[in-house]
């Protein structure tokens, strides 16, 4: 994968979009998700999450629209509850709009095997994870019909998903 561009890059370079959808109900169970599940609490002014805030507030400052889809299973796995805790004072706060779309209303969606990101409708990134959530690998795509697949699921998706304000995990 050498020469291909990193996400910051891609976003960086964003001029109207970047659209990420997320199908997975568990992703790396890292220290923040560990001290979350043994009783603790989120805290998004951590300085290990200003990287991500000024990122997102750039590209969104810019005039990119930062849109972010999960599909989700219910009731919601325990990693699934503690993403809907940390979206608003991570994601939200730096300026992504989120939606999330109960599994059960996705069954007659054309969908792509994997998390992706979109950039300007041209460029995906899609990641790759194992099967305990651990992220290995990305994969930069321009292919036209592999774009129009991922950027038709995503408008679904968006379209009958509950914006993040109004949703409210089983």
């Amino acid at each position: 994968m050498a020469g291909e561009p990193e996400f910051d890059e891609l976003l960086n370079s964003a001029q109207h979009s970047a659209y990420h959808l997320e199908m997975r109900d568990g992703y790396m169970l890292d220290e923040d998700y560990r001290a979350w599940a043994s009783g603790g609490e989120f805290d998004g002014s951590d300085p290990r999450w200003s990287w991500w805030d000024s990122l997102i507030s750039g590209a969104v400052s810019r005039g990119v629209e930062v849109h972010r889809a999960r599909i989700i299973s219910e009731p919601v796995s325990s990693y699934i509850r503690y993403e809907h805790e940390v979206t608003g004072p991570l994601n939200v706060k730096a300026g992504e709009v989120v939606r999330w779309l109960p599994r059960r209303r996705a069954t007659d969606i054309a969908l792509p095997g994997n998390d992706f990101w979109l950039f300007d409708g041209t460029t995906l990134l899609i990641n790759h994870f194992s099967g305990d959530g651990d992220m290995t690998g990305k994969e930069i795509v321009t292919d036209p019909g592999t774009i129009k697949l991922c950027a038709s699921a995503f408008a679904t998706v968006w379209e009958r998903a509950t914006p993040h304000e109004e949703y409210q995990p089983d």
